[in-house]
């Protein structure tokens, strides 16, 4: 059971405030940012915000104003005295802007996949057909486990991340069916050299390391997958990774 700091929903016509809703299963989408520290800092704040105004734009919720309103909206519910170290979720369907702020939890290093049979709906884009994935992530503790969506024999993404694959020095990402996140975006400037190619199940064993990516998690090293018997084989990248995100996030600026 999600346990939240702060949720909140308002109405779009008039930005009053009404009774909460997650709007999860709705026709909509949603952003998830990491908000953390005193003064609050939001990595990847301007990114983020970008990505949600072309989503709504493409599912044609966009409304005049609608990017103003939605900032002042996160700007009236950050605490400047609360320090933080959460997950601020923005949800909008076409009557609904909801607001939320649960704990973000570090993944340990003793982290399992389970791999399901599932590709999201319209998987380009971070809409609000999550019903099923959560179904199964609510029976998980999101430190140590996560899904594998799986669809026609290949691997696509996690329930809550970006998926990254090592081989050697070089590092995969799946071709298709899959929404390449803020957190991915980052990784793929800074290495420059991601191969986007389908990545079979049956070939996982050819892969050294697994990563998840992703403003939930950061950066996570999968250590086992035991439907397959894969295990992790070492850290490398892990670690590369690791650098590079820390090194943004002491860099990000105070949100205003």
């Amino acid at each position: 059971m999600v346990t939240y700091l702060l949720k909140k929903s308002y109405q779009h016509k008039t930005y009053k405030e009404i009774n909460f809703k997650d709007l999860w299963g709705d026709n909509g989408v949603f952003t998830t940012m990491w908000i953390f520290g005193k003064p609050a800092k939001i990595l990847f704040f301007k990114k983020h915000i970008k990505n949600l105004i072309k989503s709504l734009k493409i599912y044609k919720l966009n409304t005049p104003n609608l990017e103003k309103n939605i900032l002042k909206l996160i700007k009236l519910n950050i605490d400047k005295k609360r320090s933080y170290n959460h997950l601020l979720r923005v949800a909008v369907n076409k009557k609904i802007i909801s607001i939320s702020l649960r704990n973000r939890k570090t993944p340990k290093l003793n982290f399992n996949l389970k791999l399901i049979s599932h590709k999201r709906f319209d998987p380009k884009y971070k809409n609000l057909k999550y019903n099923f994935i959560l179904k199964h992530l609510s029976k998980m503790n999101n430190t140590t486990s996560d899904v594998g969506l799986c669809y026609k024999n290949m691997i696509l993404e996690s329930g809550t991340s970006n998926m990254l694959f090592i081989k050697g020095d070089k590092v995969y990402s799946p071709l298709n069916n899959i929404y390449k996140g803020i957190t991915y975006d980052f990784f793929n400037k800074k290495l420059n050299n991601i191969i986007n190619k389908d990545i079979l199940i049956n070939t996982l064993s050819k892969y050294s390391e697994i990563l998840l990516v992703g403003s939930g998690k950061g950066v996570a090293s999968i250590k086992n997958i035991n439907e397959i018997k894969w295990k992790r084989k070492n850290l490398k990248f892990y670690k590369i990774l690791s650098s590079f995100y820390k090194s943004e996030v002491n860099k990000c600026s105070i949100y205003k």
